[in-house]
């Protein structure tokens, strides 16, 4: 039986160091999915069930000031300056719930449906992007397609960002196309190289699955514990052939050549070269699947998931963003509290819109960037 390796006293070649750097990121790429997969089972469950009550707890408690403050506004015990930071607040708060889903919600906000104010910022609004709209057209020397679907200036300059990204991207792929029909034209001895490395890297998997199978087939064994312990390494040969994995082909190969060591004959560079195509196809699924582990851990999680993190710097994140959502809960039930003791509602809007006009400046500002 042969072995993938080459002798002690030979230094190893490229071929033979990319491919075993191809192992070693498969090595790589599997443990990191295995680790980050374990630290999420550890800890998804309880993060998640923190996140739910604190979410619940905040939705209660922004009905509860929404409808206080709302009652309030109705009493006409308010100046008109505290009438209108109190509507502004009541409209945020609209905001921030889920109308549809609670009928006292959904009245309030019927109610503020049609607000004078609000209809004068949506005017606003709109002539904000229409001025936008003109610099940008006469800086770009085009016109905007559909403007009157964009009523703000953020609508606006999305819309303009999209038109020109996908003209660039029309561009890039008319190049793109170019590019590929003159290499098409000059490497075509390439292209076939590659085509035949495919096709001898699917054959060098079919040659150690064979080699394999011919090694451990348990029906040339008399020992029954070592025809059992064939049979189950058989079965882990088929599955690692079956889902064309030739870096645990390979593991086992290596297994089984401890045994019978004088059996080991040097793998040809070219044979290296054509299994390195297999191997670096599962390193791209590994890298994708990983990718796509980090990116559904960050989303579910609500924290930046990495699995080259360590895993107590990501239990730390978790347990910040649980300290922070409890925080806010139980600001917004001291705020609760507080408003319903006489003068201290009119303090408490002056402080709200204070805190609205400097998050308003602050997203000016990021927008501009």
């Amino acid at each position: 039986m042969s072995i993938v390796r080459v002798e002690k006293s030979a230094p190893a070649s490229e071929a033979q160091r990319a491919f075993d750097r191809l192992l070693a990121r498969v090595a790589l790429l599997s443990g990191q999915m295995a680790r980050l997969q374990a630290w999420s089972d550890r800890h998804r469950y309880a993060h998640l069930q923190v996140l739910r009550d604190a979410a619940e707890q905040t939705l209660a408690l922004n009905k509860s000031l929404m409808l206080f403050v709302h009652e309030r506004v109705q009493n006409n015990d308010l100046t008109a300056q505290q009438q209108r930071m109190a509507r502004n607040k009541v409209r945020s708060l609209i905001a921030a719930l889920p109308s549809l889903a609670d009928p006292q919600v959904q009245a309030v906000a019927d109610l503020y449906a049609q607000d004078e104010e609000e209809q004068e910022a949506a005017q606003a609004q709109a002539e904000a992007a229409q001025q936008l709209r003109e610099k940008i057209e006469a800086a770009w020397g085009q016109p905007i397609h559909n403007p009157s679907l964009y009523d703000t200036p953020e609508a606006m300059m999305q819309a303009a960002m999209g038109q020109w990204q996908r003209q660039q991207e029309a561009d890039e792929a008319r190049k793109a196309a170019k590019r590929a029909a003159r290499k098409a034209q000059k490497k075509p001895a390439a292209q076939q190289k590659a085509q035949l490395q495919q096709t001898d890297a699917q054959s060098a998997l079919r040659t150690i699955f064979r080699q394999l199978a011919s090694a451990l087939h348990p029906d040339r064994e008399p020992d029954e514990a070592e025809r059992q312990r064939k049979t189950a390494l058989m079965s882990e040969v088929n599955a690692a052939y079956e889902r064309q994995d030739l870096s645990t082909l390979l593991r086992l190969q290596m297994q089984l050549a401890q045994a019978d060591v004088s059996a080991g004959h040097a793998v040809a560079d070219a044979k290296l070269a054509a299994m390195s195509v297999l191997l670096k196809e599962q390193v791209a699924a590994l890298e994708e699947d990983l990718a796509q582990l980090q990116a559904r851990l960050t989303r579910e999680l609500c924290i930046h998931v990495r699995a080259e993190m360590p895993e107590d710097s990501l239990t730390q994140a978790l347990q910040r963003l649980q300290a922070d959502q409890r925080h806010a809960v139980d600001s917004l039930s001291a705020d609760l509290r507080r408003i319903q003791r006489g003068p201290e509602l009119k303090r408490w809007l002056k402080e709200q819109a204070l805190q609205a006009k400097q998050a308003a400046r602050i997203e000016a500002v990021d927008s501009s960037l």
